[in-house]
């Protein structure tokens, strides 16, 4: 299986907006399996398309401890979003190295395709909600780092674009028990 190129902030790329899949067929699940193989390989425990130059929105996730419970999101709509929040410190595949705190709403209500391409519902919170409006964000464009400061986030961008200048941005895969992230 073919490993996908994440994205780092401040990839313009990021900021595109996906489209929505027209048919789940065997190319979609294709580029799902791809971008499971890709996630976990990264240690991370989300991955939207777009974070791998798939403007499409899908989105996989596994919070298991595990790495057995795959979560695949396809054309997510959120419907509901509750008013009690939560602040969880965030980290991205996209932004390495860094976190943050982000407050959201605590439990949420999605529509959502799955990997068979049926329409499923599902209602959550916790760690699971939060990575899912996180990878959502990403289907919309924004990244965690556009909830914090402007300072924070400049000064992110300064170090990553320093890092990558260096030759010295990792990849999660490259450091042994690293904290998986969103």
């Amino acid at each position: 299986m073919n490993k996908l190129e994440v994205l780092h902030f401040p990839d313009k790329r990021l900021r595109k907006i996906a489209k929505s899949v027209e048919k789940v067929d065997q190319e979609i699940k294709d580029i799902i399996d791809q971008m499971f193989f890709t996630m976990y390989e990264e240690k991370g425990i989300g991955l939207a398309a777009t974070q791998v130059n798939i403007h499409k929105r899908i989105i996989v996730i596994d919070v298991s401890e595990n790495k057995n419970e795959k979560v695949c999101l396809i054309n997510p709509k959120i419907l509901l979003l509750s008013e009690d929040t939560d602040s969880m410190e965030e980290g991205c595949l996209s932004v390495p190295g860094f976190y943050e705190n982000v407050t959201r709403p605590k439990d949420i209500k999605v529509s959502t395709l799955n990997y068979d391409g049926k329409e499923i519902m599902l209602e959550t919170d916790g760690l699971l909600s939060t990575c899912i409006q996180h990878e959502i964000d990403h289907l919309n464009g924004k990244l965690f780092v556009d909830h914090i400061s402007t300072l924070k986030r400049d000064r992110i961008k300064k170090k990553i674009t320093k890092l990558k200048k260096e030759g010295t941005l990792f990849s999660r895969k490259d450091i042994p028990n690293y904290k998986s992230v969103i």
